[in-house]
């Protein structure tokens, strides 16, 4: 079981992480709205998954980025030479390490993935994790780059908590050793 308090923790560090990690520069818009659909946000062969795991919970991030000239030419200004799923697996990162760094106070034990890529047709499967909750998020960043986030999680016990979620110092995106 989740509770509300977890549940709101979730979202407030969720929202955070996406308005400083998805977007090129921390200063730009990013409008995140709660859908009720999980279907897919236009052409999108693929989602990028990231975990964060605990002894007790799961929490499973989906990103889909839409496969468009506006969403690839945002993040094409992070290198020139990369394609947007490149692109994608390393904002991907930056956000859900942003997540990590936030539940790692209420929650020592956190362990988090490395991202990769499947197929689109997989988020059918969502059920077979069998998750306690499911949010799912439209994004749009700078009225452009469009993307849906899925937030997934898997809880073996009660998981209640009450985050403070503090001010995120912008990175550059070193290595955190634990």
């Amino acid at each position: 079981m989740i509770t509300h308090a977890a549940q709101d923790s979730l979202e407030r560090i969720f929202f955070q992480s996406a308005r400083t990690r998805l977007t090129v520069d921390a200063g730009h818009a990013c409008e995140i709205v709660p859908v009720a659909a999980r279907g897919e946000i236009g052409p999108s062969p693929e989602i990028i998954v990231l975990t964060i795991a605990s002894i007790d919970f799961r929490i499973v991030l989906l990103l889909q980025f839409a496969d468009d000239e506006a969403t690839r030419g945002y993040y094409a200004v992070q290198g020139a030479d990369r394609s947007l799923r490149e692109s994608a697996m390393e904002i991907g990162n930056l956000c859900c390490g942003a997540i990590n760094q936030q539940l790692v106070e209420h929650f020592p034990d956190l362990g988090m993935s490395t991202p990769y890529a499947l197929s689109s047709d997989c988020m059918g499967y969502l059920s077979e994790l069998d998750p306690q909750s499911i949010a799912v998020y439209d994004i749009t960043i700078e009225s452009a780059a469009r993307l849906r986030a899925t937030l997934c999680v898997c809880a073996q016990g009660s998981l209640d908590f009450v985050a403070q979620v503090a001010d995120m110092q912008e990175s550059a995106g070193e290595l955190e050793l634990f």
